[in-house]
């Protein structure tokens, strides 16, 4: 066990070093990088198109697409006109710094103000792979339910703003905003949670208005 533990170590200190390489690339660009972390279905990809929709003549964007076979959603990022990248994990459940490093070379970096970044629909080992970006999302979703900070206390813990996507499905549901709050400001106190409809586009002005504000 002592053994396993110290290879993981090693494993997350190598990435965290290649993270620092990737933020001060990103850095010296000028790109502004926001890591969407979720589980698989919560909305990563229509949250994606809606930031698209909303920035796209404010705003120079890229995303790179994780997943772990197919390039589904990377077409529909371009499809809407911004250039994707897709990295396929062939069954990885995260992206990790060494892959993004790998992906920025097939950028314009001097062309982009904000560089999306869709991880591996997981909610557990994208978070403890930093990847050189500036902010962290966890975008959860009503038919998820109101307990999943409960559930996976550690996903909400670090991150720099929360989604709850899918608020047009609340009458049909049993989802306790109060109770989902609650749960988040027990291991999160400052980060911003934006309630929204990717269907509806009910919320997404917040969400813009924090991820790129008007100058």
């Amino acid at each position: 066990m002592r053994e396993i533990r110290k290879v993981k170590e090693q494993v997350l200190n190598a990435n965290d070093r290649l993270a620092l390489e990737n933020r001060a690339r990103l850095d010296r660009a000028g790109v502004l990088a926001v890591n969407l972390i979720a589980s698989p279905g919560a909305g990563k990809t229509s949250l994606i198109l809606r930031t698209i929709e909303a920035l796209r003549d404010r705003a120079r964007l890229a995303v790179i697409e994780g997943d772990l076979a197919s390039r589904v959603d990377a077409d529909r990022v371009q499809a809407a006109g911004v250039p994707a990248i897709q990295i396929n994990t062939g069954g990885g459940c995260h992206l990790d710094a060494s892959m993004i490093a790998q992906a920025l070379t097939q950028l314009p970096l001097e062309a982009i103000d904000l560089l999306l970044i869709e991880n591996v629909g997981n909610l557990v080992c994208p978070t403890q792979f930093v990847l050189g970006e500036h902010r962290r999302v966890l975008v959860a979703s009503v038919p998820e339910g109101h307990d999943k900070p409960i559930k996976y206390p550690t996903s909400f813990m670090d991150m720099d703003a929360i989604v709850l996507n899918k608020i047009d499905l609340m009458p049909y549901i049993d989802f306790d905003w109060a109770s989902f709050e609650r749960a988040v400001r027990a291991v999160n106190r400052d980060a911003p949670i934006f309630q929204v409809s990717c269907r509806t586009g009910e919320g997404i002005a917040a969400w813009i208005a924090w991820l790129h504000p008007d100058q």
